[in-house]
């Protein structure tokens, strides 16, 4: 009999938890978000006009001339599909070892395209995010060093002068949490939005 108390007392105690916890929990963070923070609880998607361009929070990869680039990216389109069948891309961080053959030849493939695309500055330093994943594998910003870098290219690919270049950029600088967590960063998506003259 005490055992069955026991085990009664355990299964009202399992189900409370989860109802609580896995229920009204959940129901309280979401409506909360969607009443206080409603662009971020819906995934900060940048949508101009009814065309949603993506999420500023997930990095995007561009290897045109007229577009700023970002961080490498591990988009994968060919491990998933919906259920009518379209690819559905995921993304994920590379998990290469920085001592790893496959590493070195990711960056030095990289580098080879950067100085491919950017003759004018000879043996300059390129800033190391534009040559290696982040951490998650799909960040959506660069360092301001890594934006400047890429002015020159942007100037003489779009027709805009370096200054205008370099104000969009800073439009689309956002400083460190409370001044001081974390390094300025830039928005590659928004900068390329502003380039195609869909952001003001």
């Amino acid at each position: 009999m005490k055992q069955v108390k026991i085990w009664g007392s355990a299964a009202l105690l399992f189900l409370v938890t989860t109802v609580l916890c896995g229920v009204v929990y959940t129901a309280v963070c979401t409506g909360v978000a969607q009443i206080f923070f409603p662009y971020q609880a819906n995934g900060s998607i940048i949508e101009v006009d009814g065309t949603k361009y993506g999420s500023e929070l997930v990095g995007q990869e561009f290897h045109d001339q007229d577009h700023m680039w970002g961080r490498l990216t591990n988009a994968n389109v060919s491990a998933f599909t919906d259920d009518e069948g379209n690819p559905v891309m995921w993304y994920g961080p590379s998990n290469l070892s920085p001592a790893s053959d496959d590493f070195a030849a990711t960056v030095q493939a990289r580098i080879d395209e950067i100085h491919a695309a950017h003759p004018e500055k000879g043996d300059e330093p390129i800033p190391s995010d534009l040559v290696t994943n982040s951490g998650s594998g799909f960040d959506p910003h660069i360092s301001p060093a890594a934006a400047e870098y890429q002015v020159e290219r942007l100037a003489k690919n779009t027709g805009k002068t370096p200054s205008e270049i370099r104000a969009i950029i800073e439009q689309c600088t956002e400083q460190p949490q409370f001044g001081v967590l974390g390094d300025a960063r830039v928005n590659v998506l928004k900068v390329n939005l502003m380039l195609d003259g869909i952001l003001q």
